[in-house]
């Protein structure tokens, strides 16, 4: 049945607070005193700390059955498909869904925010997409729109068959996008989620580089839904509490999916940003991921530095000024440590949650998390 998102208006709205107000009373992993890596966060430790970079979500919790969602992503407050910017895709594992990622490979831009969603509502979100592309001004004559789409498959908590996430619901998380902080954990596409063993969901992080490595942010968001043997700054949590791939004590699905969207203001196209995107994907293994059969595993990548926007002005050239090869170092340390932290912001701000057919999944127990963290002396001291 399609969703009725009018109908059911006033009650989205209500669960849509809630969950985004208990999310935020759970603690990131760096308040606890979980610190991954050596470079330092932005002010948010959000992929909003790259300027310009918004992010909105619209969270959809109806009945026993109904927990997913759709989070958007825009480079910039301005007319993405006349300022386009530079992006590339790689491809971890091919076991996904995602739309509008072989122009993006083809061209080196993209042209409209993107957005992430489950699996069988892909569809109807590139759809939302592509309206709000043709409906802002100056495109009336646009006649083809490259919608950028991920997803990850939330059916064991949301009643995925029923394709609840309609176009209205797409342009209320973009139309949601802010700056700032960005809610984490049971939100948006990361409403019915599951990662590593426990509840997963939306995170991100960002990590600022020394002003001698040229200051520049790399900001990271996830949607975790992948499987593994969860491991915290060196520390085997998963396995300490035999709750992972091959421990058969505890109902357990190694497959699943990550969507990791890299935002950076340094200066670089689309060759470099794929060898940005190629560096982040290292995240998911810091963190026990390693790709399964069944795992759809995207990275996209884009700059919002004006020295390389890509404007549709007419003309025949676009004179850019890019980092050289280098130069690019310090920024793959960057993308990965924002994406280990961003996955696992992703599973501390997640909360327990009961959908579809009943299913529970638990959140990481925090409390015996951090005791095997001490144990390991992967946790600064509280």
């Amino acid at each position: 049945m399609k969703h009725q998102h009018f109908s059911t208006f006033l009650i989205l709205i209500f669960l849509t607070i809630s969950a985004s107000a208990q999310t935020q009373n759970q603690q990131r992993a760096r308040e606890l005193g979980i610190e991954t890596g050596i470079l330092t966060p932005g002010k948010w430790n959000a992929i909003t700390d790259v300027a310009g970079v918004k992010v909105g979500h619209q969270t959809i919790i109806e009945g026993d059955d109904i927990r997913t969602g759709v989070t958007a992503i825009l480079p910039h407050d301005g007319n993405i498909f006349r300022e386009r910017v530079p992006a590339a895709v790689f491809v971890g594992n091919g076991f996904g869904k995602a739309l509008g990622f072989t122009q993006v490979r083809e061209l080196g831009e993209i042209e409209t925010p993107i957005a992430l969603t489950n699996t069988l509502s892909i569809h109807t979100v590139a759809n939302g997409v592509a309206d709000y592309v043709l409906n802002q001004p100056e495109n009336e004559n646009v006649r083809s729109v490259n919608p950028v789409v991920g997803e990850t498959n939330d059916g064991w908590l949301n009643n995925i068959r029923e394709r609840n996430v309609g176009i209205d619901d797409a342009y209320a998380a973009i139309e949601n996008a802010k700056s700032g902080s960005v809610n984490e954990g049971n939100v948006g596409a990361g409403t019915g989620t599951r990662a590593l063993g426990f509840k997963g969901g939306i995170g991100t992080s960002s990590r600022v580089l020394p002003r001698d490595k040229g200051g520049y942010t790399v900001g990271v968001l996830v949607q975790s839904n992948f499987g593994g043997i969860l491991t915290i700054n060196g520390a085997p949590v998963g396995k300490e509490l035999n709750n992972h791939y091959m421990a058969n004590e505890v109902p357990y699905d190694v497959d699943g999916s990550i969507m990791i969207i890299v935002a950076t203001d340094a200066p670089i196209t689309s060759r470099n940003l794929e060898r940005l995107a190629k560096r982040a994907f290292l995240g998911v293994a810091r963190v026990g991921g390693f790709a399964s059969n069944g795992s759809g595993d995207y990275v996209i990548a884009f700059s919002t530095s004006e020295d390389v926007r890509i404007h549709q002005n007419g003309e025949s050239t676009n004179s850019i000024t890019e980092l050289k090869n280098d130069a690019m170092t310090p920024l793959f340390l960057a993308a990965v440590e924002a994406t280990e932290e961003a996955i696992l912001n992703s599973l501390f701000a997640a909360e327990t949650i009961t959908g579809w057919n009943g299913h529970t999944q638990e959140a990481l127990p925090v409390d015996e998390v951090m005791e095997i963290l001490k144990k390991y002396n992967a946790v600064e001291k509280q």
